[in-house]
């Protein structure tokens, strides 16, 4: 990989694509017997061969996958020669919650490669995971980048300049020997071009797929040969769920409860799944509202014939009234 390789181009120039019309209703807000809201979005199921089997909305209109395409940038950070494995491959594709076994693991991590939590030039922040972030408040603590939920996939991209020789300072710029590499990977994985290019909330380059094109990227993880990048990081994932989210995370009850499934969820509302049995999905809810995610996800995989504990846990998304619950958060299809 040369850095003399063409440079993506920059977002300006990339044209934007307005929604046709208003998207299917994914998820009502249920208050009290009352429909309050609504969260609306676009939906894609492939069959094991690849095929769509079912869509909602309009799956082929780019989306920024968000941090569903940590499993791509993991895989590339291994393309460039870094010897990851185990939980260390897990924590590069994560947004972990800021449990104290992420941080330590993440420090640790730039610790062996030479590195200090001074090189990660993601922004500071709190824990990801609600409960996590009282703790940390609590003992006295403050924002860090090391804690924020992308750390571990900084200090991997970091580490794999540092194997390599390359610049450390412009490692999240978009013509980056590393990033033109991510680059390549997300494309190869997806079976189509980077639709556009954007800046993440980590401060990576950010790569817009289509729906179809995201859900074939994470099948071609979990079918890939065993010891590639690909099927290494899906591997990884699997076995160490916890690292790629945390103990109290949808991501985490999916890959633990249904064995063989491959799950990652992006900031506004982006969820992929490959299915054990071949089969793979994409979602985006329009309006980024996270708390969609867990009732759609839910009603797809009952769908696809993974109804059970599993399902039924990461589908409940109660409202509360006082102290009491007086309605949810249910999908709509």
């Amino acid at each position: 990989m040369s850095p003399a390789q063409p440079v993506p181009p920059h977002p300006a120039d990339v044209p934007v694509t307005p929604p046709a019309g208003p998207s299917p209703v994914l998820a009502e807000v249920v208050r009290s017997g009352f429909v309050e809201g609504v969260h609306r979005g676009s939906v894609v199921v492939l069959e094991a061969d690849g095929s769509v089997a079912w869509s909602l909305g309009d799956p082929d209109r780019p989306v920024f996958p968000r941090s569903a395409n940590k499993p791509m940038q993991a895989a590339a950070i291994l393309r460039a020669g870094l010897d990851l494995a185990g939980e260390r491959l897990a924590l590069a594709a994560a947004s972990h919650s800021g449990e104290p076994f992420h941080l330590e693991l993440a420090e640790r991590m730039l610790t062996e490669f030479g590195l200090t939590a001074d090189a990660l030039q993601c922004p500071p922040d709190l824990p990801l995971d609600p409960v996590e972030a009282e703790q940390y408040l609590a003992s006295g603590q403050v924002r860090r980048p090391l804690t924020m939920n992308c750390s571990g996939k900084h200090a991997a991209m970091l580490a794999a300049c540092a194997r390599n020789d390359w610049p450390l300072d412009s490692y999240l710029d978009p013509g980056h020997p590393l990033q033109l590499l991510v680059r390549e990977t997300v494309e190869a994985a997806a079976g189509e071009p980077v639709a556009a290019l954007g800046t993440d909330g980590c401060g990576a380059p950010l790569m817009a797929l289509t729906l179809p094109g995201l859900a074939r990227a994470f099948a071609a993880f979990v079918r890939a040969e065993p010891g590639t990048p690909e099927r290494r990081v899906a591997d990884a994932m699997r076995a160490h769920p916890e690292y790629v989210a945390g103990t109290r995370r949808p991501d985490t009850w999916l890959m633990r409860g249904v064995p063989g499934a491959l799950s990652k969820m992006g900031a506004e509302a982006v969820q992929a799944v490959a299915l054990p049995d071949g089969r793979a999905l994409a979602f985006k809810v329009d309006d980024g509202a996270t708390r969609a995610l867990g009732p759609v996800l839910a009603r797809l995989l009952e769908q696809l014939g993974y109804a059970g504990e599993t399902a039924t846990r990461i589908g409940g998304a109660p409202l509360m009234g006082g102290a009491v619950q007086v309605g949810e958060i249910r999908a709509a299809f």
